[in-house]
């Protein structure tokens, strides 16, 4: 009885089954002789399980078991449905992967394309103007009031980014397009605009002439990239003049608020003091000098994350240059 049964159990293991099979037996004698029981206790290390011991008691001499595992036709159609549905699963996968990353609709890309033309026509208006102006006055002074309409127009209507990336048309981030704007907009408006003096500053003159090649060559990169045909010059240009262009602006911008410290101080623009009905009060020079010192934090993670922006986009181009 033994042999016979180890010798069942040594076929199942050859048939491929069971990865181990394990003996063990017990003996104990009674009134009526000798009796002999047999523990079999099979893991199966090739599928990760283990049987319950109550599974793994079979019967002496071969009798059926009703507990079977399945064969290996039901283990293949086991597996069959298993990889159809992680095949599935995937695809549902795949499917969400691509809509998220899936562009504006056809309508918006027409709005942003209008958008951004619109605005590389402005700001090549803006550089036309400042061109002409210099030609015609021999000198580089003064020559803002030349651009100043056109200048604030267009500035102001860059609000409309933060909106594109606010409704999601523009895969960008609020925070940084809004603080990069807004700045812009409030050097237009409550410096430029408000300290009249500052206007025959070089300092104007300097971030002027920053702002209208960036916007430019930014605005034209957007277009050609909603078109799908972007020029190479574009787009090295767009990841390369900043390299200049960042510190001039950035150094104008300060200069100009620093020229305007002493205008705003002297005529209190803008300052709300003590006692007022509101019991309220706002001291315009000192923030004009929070916005300066704003910039010691800020400009270097702008100046940085374009570096890393240009390494992830010509960084490939340049490598496969050199290879060449």
């Amino acid at each position: 009885m033994v042999k016979a049964n180890k010798g069942i159990d040594e076929a199942a293991y050859r048939a491929g089954r069971f990865s181990k099979v394990t003996f063990q037996r017990e003996t104990s004698q009674s009134e009526g002789g000798s009796t002999q029981e047999f523990l079999l206790s099979l893991r199966d290390h090739t599928s990760g399980f283990a049987s319950s011991p109550a599974a793994c008691l079979l019967p002496v001499c071969g009798e059926p078991d009703s507990r079977r595992r399945p064969g290996f036709k039901e283990r293949s159609r086991l597996s069959l449905m298993s990889a159809a549905a992680a095949g599935t699963s995937r695809t549902t996968h795949g499917d969400v992967a691509a809509r998220k990353k899936k562009g504006p609709g056809a309508l918006a890309t027409a709005y942003l394309v209008i958008y951004n033309v619109v605005m590389t026509a402005g700001w090549l208006v803006i550089a036309v103007g400042l061109v002409r102006a210099y030609l015609a006055r021999g000198s580089y002074h003064g020559l803002y009031y030349s651009i100043e309409k056109p200048l604030k127009f267009f500035q102001t209507g860059a609000l409309l980014e933060i909106v594109h990336c606010a409704v999601g048309i523009v895969p960008s981030s609020v925070v940084l397009t809004g603080f990069q704007v807004l700045s812009r907009v409030f050097l237009t408006w409550a410096v430029t605009h408000s300290v009249r003096e500052v206007q025959s500053e070089d300092s104007v003159l300097l971030f002027v002439a920053a702002w209208t090649v960036t916007e430019i060559i930014r605005y034209s990169f957007y277009t050609f990239s909603l078109l799908n045909h972007l020029p190479y010059l574009i787009k090295w240009a767009r990841y390369t003049f900043f390299f200049a262009l960042y510190p001039m602006g950035v150094s104008g911008e300060l200069l100009t608020i620093y020229a305007a410290l002493p205008h705003v101080q002297k005529t209190g623009l803008y300052s709300v003091t003590l006692p007022n009905k509101y019991n309220f009060s706002f001291d315009y020079h000192g923030f004009l000098i929070l916005a300066m010192v704003s910039y010691i934090p800020l400009f270097p993670q702008l100046y940085f994350h374009m570096i890393r922006q240009r390494k992830k986009v010509l960084g490939h181009v340049e490598d496969y240059s050199k290879v060449e």
